[in-house]
């Protein structure tokens, strides 16, 4: 059975073990090929301060390389008995190198190495989660410009209110999910910064020459005050789950309005067959379950920032094995959010459109406020313009012209797609993923 890398004589009970491990090993596979790219900055860096020779970088970086395809292919595990991701990587190295495997751990801990690696992978998911809302974007900007002048009714407490448009609720959830990338930004910013070299938490009596690695890496900065590098643990995870949770908002929002315009009480768009199941009992059923689990999935997406406060909220500053439990909520939360987002992306794109909604007479109600504008633009005084219609509805005299005006910006005539569109280029441009990729490029390739 292998060693801990902490152990000295004394083996740990075996319950303690088994309950202080708990999913960690399982957990440090998403880790795992980012532990390889941490490695081979932090050894590149110990050789150019003269703590590895040019020949043992090289032999390294060989075998780290070797382990980096072992897991691309995914043939990579961590052996039973082995404490996680770290240990299995030295243990591999050691196997192959002798003693040469036992330096690359000089100045830093497992403490800035899980640090390191939840930055790395959580920026490559960001990467990921990005590029499809951005697509989803795309999808219901087109959407919006091809049904821009299909009406529908916009509703206030659930009453039928006043005009609105496909071209209206598509582009909405557009603006949403750009102002959702925002906030993704900034959780980005956070995560792009490198805490390598910060050890345990109070740096090392090395001469560390972090700023190397933290343009090995990518990095846009480090993270400087090595004490703080530590408190990051945490508070990363959370501010990226608050920008997680605000895609999985608009997502939520958009299911919920899906599953309503898609019942026969509405009939407001219907969804291919194909994208419905049906009932064991009722022949009739076709039940739009994809927008219901997106739905539940979201909702409960949106609890990941509180869970992770929660863990967090009253520990002070320095390492503690509470953050271990993060790692189960936070990480597998990114697939979550990937799936919805392409099932809501392949449904919106497929979704059919009732053009014809507003032939129902029940919905002239729609353009009284149409009509109370128009007696104002003749002169009429808005609060006697007001009460003349509402008269006139209580009296069943109201006749609706179903023509819309509306010019200003963002309105049904003007909707402001292509501002939105600038708006999303814009932030995009922000991540600057391409300098990431570079580095990381680089690192894998430096044999």
């Amino acid at each position: 059975m292998a060693q801990k890398l902490w152990e000295k004589n004394v083996q740990v009970d075996k319950m303690v073990e088994h309950f202080t491990v708990g999913k960690d090993r399982e957990m440090d596979l998403y880790l795992a090929k980012y532990d390889i790219l941490g490695s081979m900055a932090h050894i590149t860096m110990l050789e150019s301060i003269g703590l590895l020779t040019s020949t043992e970088l090289k032999s390294l970086l060989a075998a780290l390389k070797k382990i980096h395809l072992l897991i691309e292919e995914g043939s990579f595990v961590i052996e039973e008995g082995v404490e996680d991701v770290h240990s299995q990587v030295e243990l591999m190295l050691t196997r192959e190198l002798g003693d040469i495997g036992k330096k690359i751990h000089s100045g830093r801990s497992r403490n800035d190495q899980v640090l390191v690696d939840l930055k790395l992978f959580t920026r490559s998911q960001i990467q990921d989660i990005v590029g499809l809302a951005s697509g989803l974007i795309d999808v219901l900007i087109a959407q919006s410009n091809q049904y821009k002048d299909v009406l529908m009714p916009g509703y206030t407490h659930l009453q039928i209110a006043m005009p609105s448009s496909f071209g209206l609720w598509f582009g909405a959830y557009a603006e949403s999910l750009t102002d959702d990338l925002q906030m993704m930004l900034a959780a980005y910013k956070i995560t792009n910064r490198n805490p390598l070299g910060s050890a345990a938490g109070y740096g090392s009596s090395f001469p560390l020459n972090r700023t190397m690695t933290t343009g090995l890496l990518g990095f846009e900065s480090m993270n400087y005050n090595v004490v703080y590098a530590q408190m990051g643990r945490g508070k990363m995870e959370r501010t990226v789950a608050f920008a997680m949770a605000g895609i999985a908002a608009t997502l939520s929002k958009l299911a919920m309005d899906a599953c309503l315009y898609n019942s026969q009480n509405f009939g407001f768009i219907k969804l291919p067959d194909q994208y419905t199941t049906g009932s064991s009992i009722m022949p009739h059923k076709k039940n739009p379950d994809v927008f219901e689990l997106t739905r539940a999935k979201c909702n409960k997406l949106q609890g990941l920032p509180q869970q992770i406060t929660l863990i967090t909220n009253n520990l002070p500053s320095g390492y503690f094995r509470d953050l271990q439990i993060i790692k189960e909520v936070f990480l597998p939360s990114f697939e979550e959010l990937k799936d919805c987002i392409q099932m809501v992306t392949q449904m919106m794109h497929e979704v059919k459109i009732n053009e014809h909604i507003l032939d129902d007479e029940k919905y002239s109600l729609l353009f009284s406020v149409e009509e109370v504008n128009r007696l104002v633009l003749e002169g009429v005084p808005f609060r006697d313009a007001y009460k003349q219609v509402g008269l006139d509805i209580e009296a069943g005299n109201f006749k609706a012209d179903k023509k819309v005006r509306h010019t200003h910006e963002g309105s049904i005539g003007n909707l402001c797609n292509k501002q939105i569109e600038d708006l999303k280029k814009q932030i995009m441009e922000g991540f600057a993923f391409e300098k990431v990729n570079q580095a990381e490029n680089a690192l894998l390739n430096r044999i």
